[in-house]
This record gives C-alpha cells, sequence and structure tokens, in this order.
C-alpha cells in the first residue's frame, strides 16, 4: 500500500530537491500537500509558485507547535524531511548541530509515532573523502569520516537512528551530485551546470578547477551527477512501492562522469564548441575535495527501484533547453 494516500508532508519543500519532490507528487495527482520552509530572503519562494499544495508553514513555528502539541498540525501518511542546512561551508556548527540533527530526531519521533512513513534526507557528504568506502550495505556506520559539519551533522542523525533502532523502520536517502531546475537560489552550492550556464551566456567560456593531485589530470577528478527528476522518483519509491524497506540508501546514477565530460554536454546542449579554463582550486577546498564519487546503487534497485537512469547528455540537454534558456521552472 502506497504511503501517499494520506496528507503528506514536506520539509525544504520550496528548495531544490524538496521542491522538485513536490512537483513529482503533483504529476501524481496529490495535492494534499503540507510544505514547511524557511523563505528568508533569497528567490526560492519562486519555485512554489507553479506547485500546487494544501498548506505552506513557516519551518520555525511548525517545529515550535509540535514542540507545544503533537498534533498541532493533524496527521500525515508521509513525510518527506529535506529542510536542512545544506550549505558544506556553513561554519556555525552549533547551527547545523540544531538544524541538521536535533530537529531531525524530533520530527523522526513524531513521525513514528503516528505511524507516518519517515524518509529524509542523509548526505553522500557522510561518506568524507570516500577512504571508508561509499558502501549503504555496511552496519559499521562509526567507520566513516565526514569532511565538513555538514556532513558530520548528516551522520550524527544516522548513527542515532541505528542506536535507538529507527533505521530499520524509515529511509534516509545519500543524494550524490544532484542538478536541475529550481537549484538558482542556492548561490555558491548550485551545480556546475547552472553555472557554466551563466558562465558560457556571459563570455563564452567555463572555468574548471585544477586537479592537486598526479592521479588525476585536470577535469578529470570524477563525480556522480544524478538529474534531480531521478532523484525524486528515487525517493518517492521509498514510499509507493518499498513501504516497508528501511535504512540507508545511495541515490546516484551508479556511473562517475569527469567535470569535463558535463562540461562538454552543457555545450553541446547549446550548440557551441567547448571553451575550458582550468583555475587553482582555493586554499579552503584543497583538502576537503572528493576526487571520485560514485553511488553504488545495488542496494536501490535491490528494494525493487527499476526506473531507468537518465543518460547524463540528455539530462543536461533537458536542463539547459527546457529550463535554463526559457528561465523556467518545474511545473510551468
Amino acid at each position: 500500500m502506497s504511503s501517499l494516500d494520506g496528507r503528506i508532508l514536506v520539509t525544504g519543500g520550496a528548495g531544490f530537491i524538496g521542491s522538485a519532490l513536490v512537483w513529482a507528487l503533483n504529476q501524481r495527482g496529490h495535492t494534499d500537500i503540507v510544505v514547511t520552509d524557511i523563505l528568508g530572503t533569497d528567490e526560492k519562494w519562486k519555485n512554489l509558485v507553479p506547485l500546487k499544495f494544501a498548506d505552506y508553514v513557516d519551518a520555525g513555528e511548525f517545529r515550535r507547535t509540535l514542540a507545544q502539541v503533537a498534533s498541532a498540525h493533524g496527521r500525515f501518511s508521509a513525510v518527506f524531511h529535506l529542510g536542512a542546512c545544506s550549505a558544506t561551508t556553513e561554519k556555525d556548527a552549533g547551527y547545523l548541530a540544531d538544524n541538521n540533527y536535533g530537529y531531525t530526531k524530533e520530527l523522526a519521533a513524531w513521525s513514528l509515532a503516528q505511524g507516518a512513513r519517515f524518509i529524509y534526507a542523509s548526505s553522500a557528504a557522510t561518506y568524507g573523502d570516500g577512504a571508508q568506502g561509499m558502501d549503504d550495505k555496511s552496519e559499521d556506520l562509526s567507520r566513516l569520516r565526514p569532511l565538513n559539519m555538514y556532513g558530520y551533522s548528516k551522520h550524527l542523525f544516522d548513527l542515532h537512528a541505528q542506536r535507538v533502532g529507527w533505521l530499520s523502520r524509515i529511509v534516509g536517502v545519500k543524494y550524490f551530485n544532484v542538478f536541475g531546475p529550481n537549484e538558482d537560489h542556492k548561490g555558491d552550492m548550485r551545480s556546475l551546470v547552472n553555472k557554466a550556464y551563466q558562465q558560457i551566456l556571459a563570455n563564452g567560456r567555463v572555468q574548471l578547477f585544477r586537479s592537486h593531485k598526479p592521479e588525476f589530470k585536470d577535469g578529470e577528478q570524477l563525480r556522480d551527477f544524478l538529474y534531480v527528476k531521478d532523484a525524486v522518483e528515487m525517493t518517492l519509491h521509498f514510499a509507493e512501492k518499498a513501504t516497508t524497506a528501511g535504512g540507508l540508501f545511495n541515490l546516484g546514477s551508479g556511473q562517475a562522469n569527469t567535470w569535463l565530460t558535463l562540461t562538454r554536454a552543457i555545450f553541446a546542449a547549446l550548440g557551441r564548441d567547448p571553451q575550458i579554463d582550468f583555475v587553482d582550486m582555493p586554499e579552503i577546498l584543497r583538502g576537503k575535495y572528493q576526487y571520485f564519487t560514485q553511488a553504488d546503487v545495488a542496494k536501490l534497485v535491490g528494494s525493487g527501484y527499476m526506473r531507468p537512469m537518465t543518460p547524463l547528455t540528455e539530462a543536461v540537454r533537458d536542463y539547459v533547453q527546457g529550463y535554463m534558456a526559457p528561465a523556467k521552472k518545474l511545473g510551468e
């Protein structure tokens, strides 16, 4: 039985993946959705404009009222907790610990108490530099060493959920390098596709970081790039079909591609010849930079996910031509 038959809560619902999830729910005919977020001063509110949902509640207000009266917002059949501070450069460790760890603990306990399906965003950043592997099947979470406080704040909740026995009853999804429509508001945290598109419009060229490891040539650092439309299909899979699955799941394409491959696909989508310049990586990033990520998606497939991944060049073309060039949001 689908967990999407009742009311649905999407935290971070105005954000990049959150708004894409609401769009995908709308595509399925679901509109009894409560969205929470912190709209702030950026323009992510624009992501909500084409979408259909029952109510919007400020995330801080939602958390406060929930702490006072557990039934304040009614009952939900599914909770997608995608709201978090996702800036890998955020320096306020206390804020990250409270927002990404403390609040997730509260929301998970509340969801489980009312029998709602709880699906939350963990992160591939919990894997650190990948030296301990990127295996979502291992039970030994304590071996992981995140490289930044954002990754650690996510790791803290994974550890907690395992320690108190929740992990078999909830799903934590570890998104790899997601890109696609509705990410315009993310500033420096936007994908290279978005940044490169703007660079090409401005001067016809794209800047990539030089490699500072001899085993990787410039531009041949590897990432698992995942189109946001695929990311939300994978996420919804755990509420629609794999409704009894529990634990941590890698969500990626399962294939590593170089920055050069990605950049050339952007130029191709614009009908231009590649013009690429290499620049030194800022010192602050060098010790925390991942040179290789690739999601092992065997566990996802094993849960029954059968939908084929969108090929990288096709995903880039859809994003560039369908959304960035005409300046459209999902749902428009």
